[in-house]
């Protein structure tokens, strides 16, 4: 047995060998012909022709443009026969199913004919006339072939009539032919009447279809809705300790009243917030817990690594079933604008995926000045049975919506980029509160519009001073001549709005300060080359001790300190 097989693998194999070597043989035999051998060619041509005669020069020249038109003919030629058969394969049609079909149009505009033929000869019986005869579907049998009908007579010719709308009517004798002319009118009248109830149809399509069913339940949940009565009277101090009392003994979560403070700072100065920190430290958690306090549940998104553009977070209409396809990030979205209570957004693992890819259209809109310019395009047009809050296709992004973000610093996920960070608001969270006891404390019902009243009287109450002001531009000069690096116009708007929420919730305006500068302006010596400018450092914290105090801007001190440490 093992003999055979070896005999019929040696058999196999030289079959093989010989038929590659047939293959690559023609194929190199082609090149020859058509490419290697062009410059054997054009150097025979230049040997001869300098010696040949005038007409001898003539036919050399004749017979290098026919050798030369031959292959280039040939190739044409297999170029359309492919493209030819390419275009009948996609279209699965051939002469014997066009004319197949153009027989079937033809019966079904006879039919047609035929109705109106006798809608007629009724209308003129009625009127005491001779009856109209007429020519219907009848005239053309199933086996007659469509060349026959688009060349031939359907019926007999008409003596002394006239022709009205394709139809030949008379006293005597009625029919029509059927030349090339009428059936290119009754293709183009077939063409347009299709087209027309095409267009009819998509027109009730779109009175009748849903094109958003999550928006549209939103709306159904929202019909009868009662607001709840809400507290006008709170002040910003009794919000953040009422939140902190409400985690511990509602919830079993745990946080320090700074970390409280600079959360609702933080929504003072951005709508967009950033949590960081080490695992398990609360990231999560301190959005759910707040936006449970305040009875409106926070949306939890759950970022992927594939997050590329928009339609991750907003979705994508669908042509083909018409319909949106919505994400629950949308769905919170068109929500807000029926609350009047602060919502959250929480995208969980923001950094998975380049926040700057999937959140750059937020990042823009949530810039605009004025909040009236706050609006998403989601689809071109307006449907009649769109949801109720969507004013032409766009959704308005109501200002009671807060983002937030949640970003771990590891292998698996993408560096903060100074974009995104210059634009939100950054809150560190990098140890675990101390457990507490404290009374049962309740939610609280408060409007967006009542707390960013609070924001808004706390900025006039409690300004930055001017000898803040002084010693702010005293280290923004020092680190543009020592470091390039500027404490820039947003970043002043944030500390403007910041600070005074930050000392209205009981905290210090140094501490504010000390906060905002490490996170927001010294966070840039990461991208710096430190190993250059390690000395500079110690300087840079000897000179804020000197316009700020020893004792002062601790979080600064220490930050640097860490980075210079790690080079």
């Amino acid at each position: 047995m093992s003999e055979f097989l070896n005999l019929a693998f040696e058999l196999i194999s030289q079959i093989i060998y010989y038929l590659s070597e047939w293959v690559v043989g023609f194929f190199t035999g082609f090149l020859r012909i058509f490419v290697t051998g062009v410059p054997v060619y054009i150097t025979i041509f230049a040997s001869y022709f300098p010696s040949l005669n005038l007409f001898s020069k003539v036919l050399a020249v004749l017979l290098a443009l026919i050798l030369i038109a031959i292959p280039v003919l040939l190739l044409v030629i297999i170029i359309r026969k492919l493209i030819l058969y390419i275009r009948l394969k996609d279209t699965k049609e051939d002469n014997v199913e066009l004319y197949k079909e153009i027989g079937r149009l033809n019966r079904q505009v006879l039919n047609l004919m035929d109705e109106k033929n006798k809608i007629l000869a009724l209308k003129v019986n009625n009127t005491g006339l001779n009856r109209v005869s007429y020519v219907g579907s009848s005239g053309l049998m199933d086996d007659v072939p469509a060349s026959a009908i688009a060349g031939g007579n359907v019926a007999g010719a008409a003596e002394g009539g006239s022709v009205e709308g394709g139809v030949i009517a008379g006293n005597a004798n009625v029919g029509f032919n059927m030349n090339e002319d009428s059936m290119a009118n009754l293709a183009g009248g077939m063409a347009a009447a299709q087209v027309a109830a095409k267009r009819q149809s998509e027109e009730e399509e779109k009175k009748q279809a849903v094109r958003f069913p999550k928006l549209d339940l939103v709306d159904r949940k929202y019909m009868h809705y009662v607001e709840p009565k809400f507290d006008d009277e709170i002040t910003l101090e009794q919000f953040c300790e009422g939140y902190r009392a409400f985690a511990c003994s509602q919830l079993h979560l745990y946080y320090t009243m700074e970390i409280v403070r600079r959360f609702v700072a933080g929504m003072a100065s951005s709508h967009i917030m950033i949590l960081e920190g080490i695992s398990g430290t609360g990231k999560t958690s301190l959005p759910y817990s707040f936006s449970r306090y305040l009875d409106n549940p926070a949306t939890i998104v759950s970022v992927q690594p594939n997050f590329r553009d928009r339609t991750e977070l907003l979705g994508y209409f669908n042509e083909f079933s018409k319909r949106f396809n919505e994400t629950e990030f949308l769905r919170a979205l068109y929500e807000a604008n029926y609350r009047e209570e602060p919502c959250i957004i929480v995208l969980d693992e923001m950094n998975l995926a380049r926040i700057e890819y999937y959140f750059a259209e937020m990042l823009s809109i949530l810039e605009m000045p004025s909040v009236d310019e706050w609006i998403i395009d989601l689809v071109p047009t307006a449907w009649e049975g769109d949801p109720i809050k969507l004013v032409d296709g766009k959704i308005h992004i109501n200002p009671n919506i807060w983002f937030v973000g949640t970003a771990n610093n590891d292998d698996s996920t993408f560096t903060i980029t100074d974009k995104v960070y210059d634009r939100a608001m950054p809150i560190e969270l990098n140890e675990r509160a101390a457990a507490f006891e404290i009374a049962d404390q309740p939610a609280v019902h408060v409007t967006a519009a009542h707390l960013h009243q609070m924001f808004k009287e706390a900025q006039e109450k409690y300004p930055l001073t001017d000898a803040m002001q002084e010693k702010l531009n005293k280290l923004d000069s020092y680190l543009q001549t020592r470091f390039k690096l500027a404490i820039g116009n947003r970043i002043i708007k944030q500390m403007n709005d910041f600070v005074p929420v930050y000392v209205a919730t009981g905290g210090t305006e140094l501490d504010a300060i000390d906060y905002i500068i490490s996170r927001k302006v010294l966070k840039k010596f990461e991208s710096l080359n430190l190993s250059f400018v390690r000395d500079e450092i110690k300087g840079l914290i000897a000179y804020i001790e000197k316009i700020f105090g020893k004792s002062g801007m601790k979080d600064s001190k220490d930050y640097l300190t860490r980075i210079q440490n790690l080079y």
